[in-house]
């Protein structure tokens, strides 16, 4: 992948990051510095330390599948895709339970937020993909996001975030079909 590629990849995993701090962000109700600070913390971090565990898991077996590492690479894409597609337009998300002052609830959805990453991070050692650029890139858009979704959704509201999921889904799609064509091709 090339850093268009890794920059459209980190943007389409950020987006769980964006949307879930904007529902942190409407229970904030107001700014607040270090509140927010720590979730997009958390969440690059997070980002950043999945993808790690994935190309660490899939460099230990990528020998035995390389001959079609780019139909699982595609395949891992497509399926985060679609699953994000899905769940955004069937699921009636609500933000009541989220209580982002508690460090057990930040933990749990930078958990919940970097599980996208892991799959991955699967991925990068399926393309013999550098990792440590990129999830240092996807670690940075994944705080800037988790950033950006807080303050907006402190003047906007919930308008973007469905939005925002919707986008990621079909940029991680693409990313997936573009990995399989160029091996195709190639």
């Amino acid at each position: 992948m090339n850093l268009t590629e890794v920059l459209l990849l980190s943007v389409g995993l950020a987006m769980d990051c964006f949307a879930v701090s904007a529902a942190c962000g409407l229970v904030m109700k107001k700014f607040q510095l270090w509140p927010m600070l720590r979730l997009a913390f958390m969440f690059g971090l997070f980002q950043a330390l999945m993808p790690c565990l994935g190309w660490l898991a899939g460099s230990q077996f990528y020998r035995y599948i390389h001959d079609f590492d780019h139909w699982i690479a595609f395949g891992i894409l497509f399926f985060l895709g679609v699953r994000m597609i899905w769940e955004n337009l069937h699921s009636k998300k609500s933000s009541q339970w989220i209580d982002p002052y508690r460090w057990q609830v930040v933990l749990a959805l930078s958990v919940a937020t970097s599980i996208d990453a892991l799959a991955a991070g699967l991925s990068f050692s399926l393309l013999e993909q550098s990792v440590w650029l990129t999830v240092a890139i996807i670690g940075l858009v994944s705080f800037l996001f988790s950033w950006a979704g807080l303050l907006l959704s402190l003047s906007t509201g919930d308008r973007l975030t469905r939005r925002a999921e919707l986008a990621g889904g079909i940029l991680l799609i693409a990313i997936g079909l573009k990995i399989l064509l160029s091996h195709l091709a190639g």
